[in-house]
């Protein structure tokens, strides 16, 4: 009979050394957990702002090459300015499209200069080069001290007019 007490003794013993342990480790989880937890979500939220700048550079980038590719219709196009801002805003709707420039420069298809106004060539056609450059302000989310606030983000095109 003795026996068994002892052992019933040691049982309940280690049952109460496994239950702290399991305590312990639990504690001991949730604490990794705190501190683990704000690093992941500070990385999350820069990889959305790092996302979010992206896609609005890429907008930019791609009205501008959409103005310069409806200026490079013919020649009529390409002396349309509102029309091309207009075609550079609609390929942007998710974001607010700043200055939109137009520039037109000639060149000689052998590939010498122009001379005179209107541009002649004496040996060779004229070819319109249209560029457009875009802009855009990115606002981040979050602001870092020390990084500033806005940024501009700029798109640049530029397109050869053929049928000008």
């Amino acid at each position: 009979m003795q026996t068994t007490l002892i052992t019933r003794r040691g049982t309940r013993q280690a049952a109460q050394r496994r239950r702290t342990r399991i305590v312990e480790e639990r504690a001991q989880a949730l604490v990794e957990l705190g501190l683990t937890l704000p690093v992941l979500a500070v990385l999350l939220l820069g990889a959305v702002e790092f996302a979010r700048a992206a896609y609005t550079g890429i907008e930019v980038s791609n009205a501008a090459k959409a103005a310069a590719q409806y200026g490079a219709q013919n020649s009529t196009t390409a002396a349309d300015t509102t029309g091309m801002q207009t075609a550079a805003t609609n390929e942007a709707p998710d974001i607010s499209l700043g200055t939109t420039t137009v520039s037109t420069s000639y060149i000689c298809s052998d590939g010498s200069s122009t001379t005179g106004t209107p541009p002649t060539c004496s040996s060779a056609t004229v070819e319109t080069i249209l560029t457009v450059n875009t802009q855009a302000t990115f606002t981040p989310l979050i602001h870092i001290p020390g990084l500033g606030g806005a940024f501009t983000l700029h798109g640049q095109a530029i397109e050869k007019c053929l049928q000008c």
